[in-house]
């Protein structure tokens, strides 16, 4: 397999687990599948984690995304 291949794999396999991030949060079924209300989040965040209130929102949301990871583990 050529280069280009295994780095397009890599690239492929990389977006499809955020997307499934992005549907395990909810927010896919919250907005009705709206694709530019989820955009509108997403950028939200990126100004957010632009802003002052970079570490604040960080440990935050780290702390709700492991927990939402630990309950999966749960039997």
């Amino acid at each position: 397999m050529r280069d280009w291949q295994v780095e397009r794999r890599k690239r492929t396999r990389h977006l499809i687990e955020l997307g499934g991030l992005v549907v395990k949060s909810g927010v896919v079924d919250l907005t009705g599948d709206d694709r530019a209300v989820i955009l509108g989040g997403l950028i939200w965040m990126a100004d957010k984690l632009r802003s002052d209130d970079r570490d604040k929102a960080r440990a935050l949301w780290a702390e709700k995304g492991k927990s939402a990871f630990a309950d999966d583990n749960k039997p």
